[in-house]
């Protein structure tokens, strides 16, 4: 007789995977470098100055002076959760944001990305989303079964660029924080490992060099090559 209880999906010899540990995570346009506050520093606050809006929706910044965003980050970079990366554009040499990883959950196999924060001029060309892709990828090449992306609702950029790259659209939860004295309510994406192949298919198209022109920009855009594996889209994009 079927037992009418339904219960969860078998996870046969499942072992939890590694925390993040290495410390260079290399791509052809961007390089992820544990951050360095010393070293990457002048050259991370130096690209941020431009707009002061990239700190909106994050908890910190934005910084009036270098001394200020090293002393911010001589806190953090020791963490191992959240996991911080500086990214650098290896078209410049120069560091222009960074990211991390969070929530670390290997138990569970569950994995978040977060404190993104990447320059104007890094947001202009393939080195960020190839930056977000390289952390995708060590985590589900890792063994997490679970890829987390959290944002402010009011931050429809941000939402945008999770759905871009293929995480699903999981609902809002309201008035989740506090965040410089003003309630956040938080949108959740993800991905999970199933979805991962076809995800790496889709990245791999988009990076190559063949699908930009002389110009940089993409011939086939990424969210075309990733909307097939959405299991829900965003009902604040339209």
């Amino acid at each position: 007789m079927t037992d009418p209880r339904p219960l969860g999906e078998p996870v046969p010899g499942w072992t939890p995977p590694p925390r993040p540990g290495p410390a260079v995570i290399e791509g052809r346009r961007v390089r992820l470098e544990r951050l360095d506050p010393a070293r990457h520093g002048p050259q991370v606050h130096a690209a941020n100055r431009e707009s002061e809006a990239t700190w909106d929706y994050l908890p910190y910044g934005p910084f009036g002076s270098e001394g200020e965003w090293t002393a911010w980050a001589e806190r953090v970079a020791t963490l191992d959760d959240p996991f911080f990366y500086a990214i650098r554009d290896l078209d410049t040499g120069r560091a222009a944001g960074v990211a991390s990883f969070l929530r670390i959950d290997p138990a569970n196999g569950v994995i978040e990305v977060g404190h993104i924060n990447l320059s104007p001029a890094l947001q202009k060309g393939a080195a960020a989303t190839e930056a977000m892709v390289l952390m995708m990828r060590w985590a589900f090449e890792a063994g997490y079964r679970r890829y987390e992306w959290k944002c402010d609702a009011l931050n429809l950029g941000s939402r945008r660029a999770a759905q871009r790259l293929g995480l699903s659209y999981e609902g809002v939860f309201r008035q989740a924080a506090v965040v410089k004295g003003r309630n956040r309510d938080t949108a959740w994406f993800a991905a999970v490992d199933k979805e991962w192949p076809r995800l790496r298919a889709a990245f791999g198209r988009w990076l190559e060099r063949g699908n930009f022109d002389a110009e940089g920009r993409q011939r086939a855009r990424l969210s075309e090559l990733t909307a097939a594996v959405l299991v829900a889209r965003d009902p604040a994009l339209g």
